[in-house]
């Protein structure tokens, strides 16, 4: 019973947008993304049976489709799952997730942030992220990333005073930081500021893959980057995102699971999510689209959890970011 909840918590990651009613609105207030899989979308969390999915929602014609009470979600007009709609802080359950600047000057080839209206685009600052937290009153952690502009160093020198200026006002407070680091005492600063947790992502399984997909970076160096990020924050509080469903195979995953378990870093596996900013260049640049299947992730994230174990990893380690979150992957040892 609890796989076949895993296999729809698969399926329904893997979904297209919700179909919402007519005219119905939300039981809570409406995430907008400006980072991450859902980047610029309109999106509610949906929970059931203690598991968590982020979806984006529209009243367009979708095969999976919400009841006029949000209680219910059916898909090919049979009932599918019995949820609930989970109040967002800002972006995450129980978290205040910022991003400083969806501009950046990297051109991965599967993100919609740099592709956003950046007319429209809101500049945070240390204070206004402090009223915001005191404004919502149910902040439990807070995590913080950015896309990189005008340089990496000018980028991580904004995020460490926003980390400094957070960790002051709310000492209290887990800090997860999500950067892009090219230099050892950039992950230094972070932590001195009052980062507790890491997050630098390896973003695809294969090395020629990654030449690909994000063509102006360097996994070797983020690798590196890592393994320090260990040496400074400690096993168990460093992750790193690898996105699947870029034409690797499970064998690739696995191996860079273990590649960085072996570092003590704990990988999150992210199924690929196009949207409609970045579908058309993804296949222009690819050539094709890999699609996931919910069997896949299923069994990649035993393959994950088993590696894990052999570790000594878990992502019940994390109290920020994507592993405290749950709603994008399937996560060992919460989800299966």
């Amino acid at each position: 019973m609890e796989e076949d909840l895993t296999l729809k918590k698969a399926r329904f990651i893997l979904a297209d947008l919700v179909q919402v009613p007519e005219g119905a609105s939300p039981p809570v207030r409406i995430s907008n993304s400006t980072a991450g899989p859902g980047a610029g979308s309109s999106s509610i969390v949906i929970s059931f049976n203690g598991m968590r999915v982020k979806k984006g929602i529209s009243t367009a014609e979708s095969l999976f489709k919400m009841s006029d009470d949000f209680d219910k979600v059916t898909v090919d007009g049979k009932d599918f799952l019995d949820v609930k709609v989970e109040p967002v802080c800002y972006h995450c359950p129980d978290q205040a997730f910022f991003n400083l600047d969806e501009r950046c000057m990297y051109h991965c080839i599967y993100c919609a942030s740099p592709l956003l209206d950046h007319n429209k685009a809101k500049s945070l600052t240390a204070e206004r992220m402090v009223d915001m937290i005191r404004a919502n009153g149910h902040v439990k952690a807070i995590a913080i990333t950015s896309g990189v502009y005008e340089s990496v160093q000018s980028t991580i020198d904004r995020m460490v005073e926003c980390v400094r200026y957070l960790h002051n006002e709310f000492p209290e407070l887990p800090i997860g930081v999500e950067p892009y680091v090219d230099d050892h005492e950039q992950i230094d600063a972070l932590k001195d500021a009052g980062a507790t947790e890491i997050k630098i992502n390896c973003e695809a399984a294969r090395k020629d893959i990654f030449m690909k997909v994000c063509p102006e970076l360097d996994q070797d160096n983020i690798i590196d980057m890592l393994s320090y990020a260990v040496k400074i924050f400690g096993k168990g509080k460093v992750a790193s995102n690898i996105i699947v469903g870029l034409g690797e195979s499970d064998d690739d995953v696995t191996s860079l699971v273990k590649r960085l378990a072996e570092l003590g870093i704990t990988a999150g596996l992210r199924p690929l999510k196009l949207n409609g900013f970045v579908k058309e260049q993804f296949i222009e640049k690819m050539g094709y689209i890999a699609p996931n299947t919910p069997e896949r992730l299923v069994d990649l994230a035993k393959k994950q959890k088993s590696i894990f174990e052999n570790y000594g990893l878990s992502p019940k380690t994390f109290d920020t970011m994507c592993f405290k979150c749950t709603c994008c992957d399937i996560v060992p040892f919460i989800d299966l």
